[in-house]
């Protein structure tokens, strides 16, 4: 790692209506390292990364690049001085080619007509010095999220990336993929570009950074040698306080049976059968396409079983759609809460109550004071952070939005309870919220099932833990028991593959 300065932010401030998104901010990036930029959600990450790639332009301050100041810089200046950024969505063109990708609205030949062959062939160098098996030809269509990284990273390398920005790279990605990305990341790195990495998974800030800048309510807070600090060090710094474990203590008793599904099948599933108690808290693992969110698919209406039974309080049910479920207590917190949980254009007000809209209607009419009474009772009950309860729920932070989709359910009188990822792209501090809030559900005498790619997740927060290999259910462990090494036995037979994540 050179001592050379790569790129600096010199007291960059950004205000929004109501929020000051950066203050005052001062950091420097180092040639060739890889810089960790860390904090909750909120902490001013993502507006930060929005100026220096050109996108917002900063109230105050300076972009240090190559020795000259800029006020402000704009996407294709920040281009020309070979600063990149991968989004955590991506901007490909899914039925073109990877070359076609790769050098997507660029002139690639003196010709006025594009030459596949030639593009194709600049394309896979690209590959060869990334040290990745990638056919030029392909459409992007057909790859992976971890290919596709790859394709982002080509466009950035075939632009003579100086400072790659990546935003959540892994977030996608099972562990034999991280390991890739991961490897393409350290040979830019001896190459001498800068990587500015942005991740809520501070494990792998051990393996891959050199430093990390944390940043907390838009101001900078500190930067540390990784090889000097520790996670709960960072952790601190990113809340401003001490969080204590990160799984909180339970204290929830266990009830009567709230839902038994019976050699269920349908969506992929075949001939799945559990049971889940009040106050109970119940796992599900498995490899990425193993079939766990498919079979909450089938118990939660959105799609058809092809036999077996669904039994809530002991009562057979019929649950045929979505509405269904909604009707008979079951609620599902979907793991894309943006495109399936919530609807980012509308009020939180209106998310909050939007499925028990019958319960406070009149024919077409909608009590409004009832509906603020509701969206009031759970943004304080859950501490959601707004300004106000007719703010657009997209421009809330993860952890926010994941507490109003929470509170949506629960305003529709849900029993039974399924949270899918339910702290995937949250921050530290935010999933020590959900943790409670799941935990207080139980205590409450909900029922909670979890489905998470996150083993100390199911370790830390489940009583029991059912496993689940291509569709089938592979064996079922008690607290007692718990070991990832037995999960990790289960969810891999009949299969070679990779555990989600470990």
């Amino acid at each position: 790692m050179s001592t050379n300065l790569a790129l600096s932010v010199r007291g960059l401030s950004k205000s929004f209506p109501g929020v000051k998104a950066l203050d005052t901010v001062s950091i420097d990036f180092l040639e060739g390292e890889v810089h960790a930029l860390i904090g909750e959600n909120g902490a001013g990450k993502s507006t930060l990364i929005k100026c220096i790639a050109g996108a917002q332009a900063p109230d105050e301050g300076s972009i240090v690049v190559g020795g000259t100041a800029y006020k402000a810089l704009d996407p294709q200046l920040a281009a020309r001085l070979g600063i990149a950024v991968i989004y955590q969505e991506f901007t490909l063109v899914p039925s073109l080619s990877v070359a076609e990708n790769v050098f997507l609205c660029r002139k690639t030949s003196p010709s006025f007509i594009v030459d596949a062959k030639a593009r194709q062939a600049k394309a896979a160098e690209i590959f060869r010095q990334l040290k990745v098996d990638l056919d030029p030809a392909r459409p992007v269509r057909e790859l992976s999220p971890a290919y596709q990284q790859i394709v982002e990273i080509a466009k950035a390398v075939s632009r003579e990336v100086k400072v790659l920005i990546m935003d959540e790279p892994t977030a996608p990605l099972t562990t034999s993929e991280v390991e890739m990305l991961f490897g393409v990341v350290r040979d830019l790195q001896a190459k001498g570009v800068t990587i500015i990495y942005i991740s809520h998974r501070l494990e792998e800030l051990f393996e891959i950074a050199d430093r990390a800048t944390v940043m907390r309510d838009g101001a900078y807070v500190a930067t540390k040698l990784i090889s000097e600090t520790s996670r709960g060090e960072l952790i601190e710094l990113m809340a401003g306080r001490k969080l204590g474990e990160t799984y909180p203590e339970r204290r929830s008793t266990l009830g009567n049976e709230a839902l038994r599904v019976e050699d269920l099948s349908g969506n992929g599933v075949e001939h799945i059968s559990f049971s889940l108690r009040r106050g109970e808290i119940l796992g599900f693992a498995g490899l990425v396409g193993a079939g766990r969110t498919e079979l909450m698919q089938v118990i939660y209406g959105a799609a058809p079983s092809s036999g077996g039974a669904v039994y809530l309080n002991g009562e057979k049910v019929r649950v045929r759609r979505p509405s269904d479920a909604i009707r008979l207590g079951i609620g599902l917190i979907p793991e894309d809460r943006k495109g399936l949980g919530l609807f980012l254009g509308k009020s939180i007000a209106w998310n909050t109550v939007i499925n028990a809209i019958k319960s406070i209607s009149r024919g077409w009419l909608v009590d409004r004071k009832r509906e603020g009474e509701i969206a009031q009772e759970y943004r304080e009950r859950f501490s959601i952070k707004t300004p106000s309860l007719e703010q657009m729920t997209g421009n809330l932070s993860g952890g926010n939005q994941q507490k109003v989709v929470i509170a949506k359910t629960l305003a529709a009188n849900s029993r039974v309870i399924i949270f899918d990822e339910p702290t995937r792209g949250i921050d530290v501090g935010a999933k020590h919220e959900i943790y409670r809030l799941m935990n207080q559900l139980a205590e409450e005498g909900h029922a909670i099932i979890i489905v998470s790619s996150e083993m100390p997740e199911l370790l830390g927060m489940c009583d029991r833990i059912i496993v689940i290999a291509e569709g089938r259910k592979t064996g079922e462990l008690m607290k007692a028991e718990f070991d990832q090494t037995a999960i990790l036995d289960l969810a891999s037979r009949g299969r070679h593959s990779t555990l989600a994540s470990a």
